[in-house]
């Protein structure tokens, strides 16, 4: 019997796919299309010729871990044990998963909040648990009437996402208060928060769960360099938990992958001391308002983007079909390859919205809101 026998191809291969085949401008997937910075090559040149290519410690290489350390004290204020409390692991993706196969036992219930990225609901199925999706609100920010009437005995686990993919929302103080009210009766209940663009957030800051003293101590908190250094490629995530929660994660990880790659490791490492992250939001928040000023001479109705490098649009005003067959139809007659929020969505909810991706070159955006212009001429 299969496991996973309702599962196709993402919609990213799909879309990613299609924009080869047609030639088109892909702001579909999530991956920047410029240059990694050139210091961090330079570091990679030097350390591939020194001895640091066998398997690193299980946990992560410890020089990284402290930097980590380091990184979570200055930005959120929280003292973690480099060597108890960090986990450096094949990506987020790999992170997700094996925090999902360490706690979540057979008939548990895990919340998931759509529309939601796809790697989420897999390994709960793997664990023989059940997915309980819930609908944010039309804004994107938590209903928290339908996770309070969810929540029982049987939840195990929610999972958080935050600044959110694909809509770009930041929860707010207010929405972490309410958070913490409603679970104050489930103590077995633990946080998975999927902060892999805690680095990207424009007007308002981001609020991590490493600052939110009642959550802190039952989440497990997953973070990207891949996301937060252009390193998509690479894969190296980390994981921040309390000792007693990421031992068991620790166990998954080890046989999953073990360790993880030692150069990218060692590298990110050296890098770290002479990069500093606020970098990033400055990059992103000059491409996000680059290209909404493009996006401004299309028919295209923008919603907010507070973080992510995401911006979602309604076509409301341009046409009715579906947004699958929107977006197919974008890559074929138009060349721009973009993602229908549909899919991210359990029951397939369509509000007639795409999501771009802005992590492009200058260049690049403007090629393609050229074409997105004609789409308001044609009306289609």
């Amino acid at each position: 019997m299969l496991k996973l026998p309702n599962t196709s191809i993402s919609i990213f291969t799909v879309m990613s796919k299609m924009a080869n085949e047609y030639h088109a401008i892909n702001l579909s997937q999530g991956f920047p299309n410029f240059p990694i910075d050139v210091r961090m090559t330079d570091i990679v040149t030097r350390l591939a010729k020194t001895d640091i290519h066998q398997y690193a410690p299980m946990a992560g290489y410890p020089p990284l871990l402290e930097k980590i350390a380091q990184l979570t004290l200055e930005h959120y204020q929280r003292k973690v044990n480099p060597s108890t409390e960090i986990l450096i692991t094949a990506g987020a993706t790999e992170a997700i998963f094996a925090t999902i196969q360490a706690f979540v036992q057979p008939q548990d219930e895990v919340i998931i909040l759509d529309p939601s990225y796809d790697c989420y609901e897999m390994p709960i199925i793997l664990s023989n648990a059940k997915p309980i999706r819930i609908a944010l609100k039309d804004d994107y920010s938590p209903d928290f009437d339908l996770i309070k009437k969810h929540l029982s005995s049987k939840t195990r686990m929610l999972i958080l996402n935050n600044p959110h993919n694909p809509s770009g929302k930041i929860w707010t103080e207010h929405d972490f208060i309410q958070l913490e009210k409603i679970i104050e009766n489930f103590p077995n209940l633990l946080i998975l928060s999927d902060e892999v663009y805690e680095f990207i957030t424009f007007e308002n800051k981001h609020i991590s769960i490493n600052t939110r003293e009642k959550l802190k101590e039952r989440s497990l908190i997953v973070s990207s360099f891949g996301k937060t250094l252009h390193l998509t490629g690479w894969k190296i995530g980390y994981l921040i938990a309390p000792e007693h929660l990421l031992k068991e994660v620790k166990k998954v990880h080890q046989y999953l992958v073990f360790s993880v790659n030692s150069l990218a490791q060692a590298s990110i490492n050296e890098y770290l001391t002479i990069f500093d992250v606020h970098e990033v939001a400055q990059l992103y928040l000059h491409k996000r308002n680059f290209f909404q000023n493009l996006l401004k001479e299309t028919a295209f109705d923008l919603l907010p983007c507070e973080g992510t490098y995401f911006q979602t649009a309604s076509y409301q005003n341009i046409s009715d079909e579906k947004d699958l067959d929107f977006t197919k139809r974008l890559v074929t007659e138009f060349g721009v390859a973009t993602i229908p929020l549909s899919v991210f969505y359990k029951d397939k909810t369509d509000l007639k919205r795409i999501r771009f991706c802005f992590a492009k070159e200058d260049e690049l955006l403007m090629q393609a809101a050229e074409r997105l212009i004609k789409i308001k001429q044609q009306n289609i």
